[in-house]
């Protein structure tokens, strides 16, 4: 009988600990969204995200997109590649749209397996697209393209950054 016991107790704190370290692996729903960027805020973005690429000497395209994915701003930096623009609107897209960074879909490509649908989705699968959220909601997205993935990543999180 003690046995018995034992054993039950034991099993039942295995599976409180499965439980509770399957919950804590569940991503966080991501945040709703808000009333749509304003001209302000996104200056302040968009300051803070070529502060970052000059200081950088980095050329690269800097997008503004707001909650519902309409273009607020955009700048291209001397000497960037024109067809940064077009990649940095989809990074911006890609975030807004899917309420969250396009990292996530970087990273989820780079584990293959079925993770490889997100290619046939139409949407960036390249780091550098952010979402800019504000007290807790999207209140639009910045997206980067011009030098290394991660570089682009940087520069739109200066932004970001910037604004708080």
């Amino acid at each position: 009988m003690r046995k018995a016991k034992l054993v039950s107790l034991a099993l039942g704190t295995a599976l409180l600990f499965t439980a509770a370290s399957a919950s804590a692996q569940a991503p966080a729903p991501p945040p709703p969204y808000g009333m749509p960027i304003n001209l302000e805020q996104a200056k302040k973005v968009m300051a803070g995200a070529e502060a970052e690429a000059k200081k950088n000497n980095w050329p690269v395209v800097i997008v503004i997109l707001d909650s519902g994915g309409q273009l607020v701003m955009a700048q291209r930096l001397d000497n960037t590649q024109w067809g940064s623009a077009d990649i940095a609107k989809e990074k911006a897209r890609s975030a807004v749209a899917l309420r969250r960074p396009t990292k996530a879909l970087q990273d989820a490509i780079a584990q293959g397996g079925v993770n490889l649908r997100f290619l046939s989705t139409g949407f960036s699968v390249l780091e550098g697209g952010i979402p800019i959220v504000v007290d807790g909601k999207i209140i639009g997205s910045v997206g980067v393209s011009g030098v290394q993935s991660n570089q682009d990543a940087q520069t739109a999180q200066a932004g970001i950054d910037a604004l708080k």
